[in-house]
């Protein structure tokens, strides 16, 4: 067990000493950063509107609603 806590140790320091020393690296986590917060934060609200909050009433029939879809294909 003392092993495996010796491995993590090493990967951590590994890591943590990696991205210290980088200069051209972190300019480019922030780009991916920043194109993961517009790809998942700004495009959700345009292009995937809320289908239950906007079809149905209350939680029952969106639940139920679900549970039809859910099972819909695996009737016989």
């Amino acid at each position: 067990m003392a092993s495996n806590r010796n491995i993590f140790r090493k990967l951590y320091e590994f890591y943590r000493d990696g991205f210290k020393n980088m200069t051209l690296g972190k300019t480019l986590w922030t780009i991916v950063i920043i194109k993961l917060f517009i790809m998942f934060a700004v495009l959700k609200v345009f292009f995937f509107p809320n289908y239950l909050k906007k079809n149905f009433k209350d939680e029952a029939s969106r639940a139920n609603h679900v549970r039809q879809e859910l099972t819909k294909y695996h009737q016989k």
